[in-house]
């Protein structure tokens, strides 16, 4: 199933549904004729269906009904309750896709029918420059041609890798949560270049471009980072000099721990999501 020539459905029109559309008719994968889209936000449809020319509606059951792929763009504390208003315009002829964060298929499943071909994926903010990283996550009951789909909606708006899903709990940790950061350590970078005299718009362009600049040397090259280090350290010059002064704040050791804990918070978050799904008694509320 390729989605050229298939109508595609927003549920959710924030900034990273927004990113999956301007990517998709920059691409011209998907006309905009094609797409259509709904928010709790009558102005932000407005404002996207003038800037776009997409289809926008306020009923999310009447955009189920209309298109062939859908994808759950909504904020993952609401994604139940939307499930639920749409689970009966659900059908097994549709693609879902779920783009919310730590909320597993078991979960989603809960509130659609049987036989819905569902996909999971985590993309990431550099969506919205087109320069995302998203990770699809492989799954049963999917027609042949459904996974490729999903890599072609996500394709337009960064590169895409296909794992199992219960890898999305590391990538979470990785590329979901990196974007945080990377701009963390370009905000340090700059306020070390303010503090050693830069003014302060210098320092961070400087700062944001280096990061940018090394990132795409390393994916052209395909060097391994120790050698791109390695080409800017010389003996007893400046850079291994800031190098040591890493080492000895342990930069290492702190990004290895942050990419840990942000992929165990996820992990216990979708645990939390799954047991907020199980039955409950009736008569009786959840505690």
């Amino acid at each position: 199933m390729s989605v050229k020539g298939k109508k595609v459905g927003f549920l959710g029109a924030g900034n990273m549904g927004e990113a999956m559309i301007r990517g998709l008719l920059k691409a011209g994968t998907v006309p905009a004729e094609d797409i259509f889209a709904t928010d709790a936000r009558l102005d932000r449809l407005q404002q996207l269906g003038k800037l776009y020319g997409i289809h926008t509606l306020s009923d999310n059951s009447l955009l189920v009904k209309r298109v062939d792929v859908v994808i759950l763009a909504v904020k993952p504390q609401i994604i139940h309750s939307v499930l639920k208003e749409v689970g009966s315009a659900v059908t097994p002829k549709k693609l879902v896709i779920s783009v919310a964060a730590g909320v597993p298929t078991v979960a989603l499943r809960a509130d659609l029918p049987k036989g819905v071909r569902l996909i999971r994926v985590m993309p990431n903010t550099p969506a919205l420059v087109l320069e995302g990283m998203t990770a699809v996550a492989k799954a049963d009951g999917l027609q042949k041609g459904d996974l490729e789909t999903a890599e072609e909606i996500f394709g337009a708006v960064g590169k895409v890798v296909v794992l199992e899903e219960e890898a999305l709990d590391a990538v979470t940790g990785l590329s979901g949560s990196g974007p945080a950061y990377v701009a963390l350590m370009i905000e340090a970078l700059a306020d070390g270049g303010v503090k050693v005299g830069l003014d302060r718009l210098t320092a961070m362009t400087l700062a944001a471009q280096t990061v940018l600049g090394s990132a795409k040397l390393l994916i052209e090259t395909g060097a391994h980072p120790g050698q791109l280090k390695d080409m800017v350290t010389s003996p007893g010059g400046t850079a291994i000099a800031g190098i040591a002064a890493l080492e000895e704040g342990g930069v290492r050791r702190t990004l290895i721990s942050a990419v840990e804990r942000a992929t165990l918070r996820s992990r216990e978050l979708g645990r939390g999501t799954r047991d907020s799904q199980k039955d409950t008694p009736k008569g009786k509320k959840k505690a």
